[in-house]
Parts: C-alpha cells; sequence; structure tokens
C-alpha cells in the first residue's frame, strides 16, 4: 500500500451524542439497542467523506478506527461544530485526550503470527437479502444441526481468503441484535430508517500472514459487511501479547 496508514482514537461523550442521535431518529429510546448508526453520522458530520471506517466501540476504551487520510482528518476536525466536537471528544479536555492519531504498520510479513479481536455480522446474501450465516448452513444441512461457533468460524475463515490462516478462534460473544438501516428512497426521496435483526459476534483468536499485501488490504476494507456501522475492525496485538 503506497499511502500513508493510520490508526485513529476518540473518546465519544455519550452523554451528548446519543441525545443528539436520538433527535434525528438514530437510535431507539434512551439509547438502547445498536449504537453503530449514531456512531456512523457522528463521524460523517465530523469529517464527511473522510469518515474513518471500519470503526470499533469499546465503551471502556472510546472509538477506534483506521483511516489513511490523517492529514484531511486533522483539517476536517478543525471545521467540525463545536457541538459534533463535543460529543466526539475531538478536542482535549480532562475528560478526553482529543483526536489521536498514530502511524499503523501498512506492511505486514508473510508468517508473522498476530493475535486478533474482531466483531463481525456474520451473514450471507440470498435472494438479494441477508441470512444468518448459521440459519443458512441449518438450511443446508436439514439432516443435521451444526454448532453456531463452527459455522461462524468457518464463515470468518472465507473472509481472510489467501491473506491469512486463522488458529485458536473462539467466539467470546453472541447477541442477535437490531441495527438501524435506510430503506429504499421514497417519492419525496427521502429514505425511511427501519431496524434489522441479525447475528452479532465477537472473535479472538491467531492468525499467521499468508500473503503481505492481500492481508494490508483486508486491514484497510474491515472484514464482512456493515464495516461503516461497528462491524469488520480487525484489532491487532503480537501473538503473545493477551487481550486487556
Amino acid at each position: 500500500m503506497s499511502q500513508s496508514f493510520h490508526l485513529i482514537h476518540m473518546r465519544p461523550n455519550m452523554s451528548r451524542l446519543l441525545p443528539w442521535a436520538q433527535r434525528q431518529g438514530l437510535v431507539a429510546d434512551r439509547g438502547q439497542g445498536d449504537l453503530g448508526y449514531a456512531f456512523h453520522a457522528a463521524l460523517k458530520a465530523a469529517f464527511g467523506d473522510l469518515a474513518p471506517q471500519p470503526f470499533s466501540y469499546r465503551g471502556g476504551q472510546g472509538l477506534l478506527a483506521y483511516s489513511a487520510q490523517a492529514q484531511g482528518l486533522q483539517a476536517a476536525c478543525a471545521l467540525a461544530t463545536p457541538e459534533v466536537a463535543d460529543m466526539l471528544g475531538l478536542d482535549a479536555s480532562p475528560q478526553s485526550p482529543g483526536l489521536l492519531i498514530r502511524a499503523f504498520p501498512q506492511s505486514w510479513n508473510a508468517g508473522q503470527w498476530l493475535a486478533f479481536e474482531l466483531r463481525v455480522r456474520p451473514v450471507v446474501r440470498k435472494d438479494d437479502k441477508e441470512l444468518d450465516a448459521f440459519l443458512s448452513a441449518v438450511e443446508r444441512l436439514s439432516d443435521a444441526m451444526p454448532k453456531r461457533e463452527a459455522v461462524y468460524a468457518d464463515w470468518l475463515k472465507r473472509q481472510f481468503g489467501a491473506a491469512a490462516d486463522l488458529h485458536e478462534v473462539r467466539m467470546t460473544e453472541f447477541k442477535l441484535s437490531n441495527v438501524l438501516r435506510r430503506g429504499a428512497a421514497q417519492a419525496e426521496g427521502m429514505r425511511s430508517k427501519h431496524p434489522v435483526q441479525g447475528p452479532d459476534a465477537t472473535f479472538t483468536g491467531v492468525l499467521q500472514v499468508r500473503d503481505s499485501l492481500a492481508f494490508a488490504a483486508l486491514v484497510a476494507r474491515g472484514i464482512g459487511r456493515h464495516r461503516a456501522f461497528g462491524f469488520g475492525m480487525l484489532l491487532l496485538k503480537p501473538a503473545a501479547t493477551a487481550w486487556g
């Protein structure tokens, strides 16, 4: 990859962001349910077309994202409205270090071992719709009941393709979550928003890089669908380092 690549960190102010998102109908009352659309909209409000993705929000650690547009992000950050800057924690304060940007590896050695954590939406396309990969396997293997974790692990391995081999894959969290998505455009040009229920799984494991360029591209792109809404960010550490 020829251009620079960066890891972005910010600490959103949820007491500001949730009311803003609720006023726009981006989350359910009292902030229950998926926050992916709210973060997506807030990042778009702050950075426009440069909004970083994929991203991962972890309540105790803030929001992490990847971007190849660090200089543009800093310029957009300076132009963000006070409300948007406050709710995303873009300015340094006693409660937030502000927008943090650091260079992230974009060159990986074939054979390199890395520990990973990843939140994904394990779905497949069927009849132009998304279907839970587990339910698809149940339909396909009607004479046997597959294990959900095994089905999702196989799905995950396919997402990596030739980029890396996965080892010690464990599903550490699973739920069916409602995520807000826009429907088809209406006559007046507006696109209604509606909740869609689907699988929401978090995996940890160890991987070995097989193809350096393909792996770098996969990290930058993200894994699976809904990468602009909080899924698919591949969080990496040295393989010998345990997750905190």
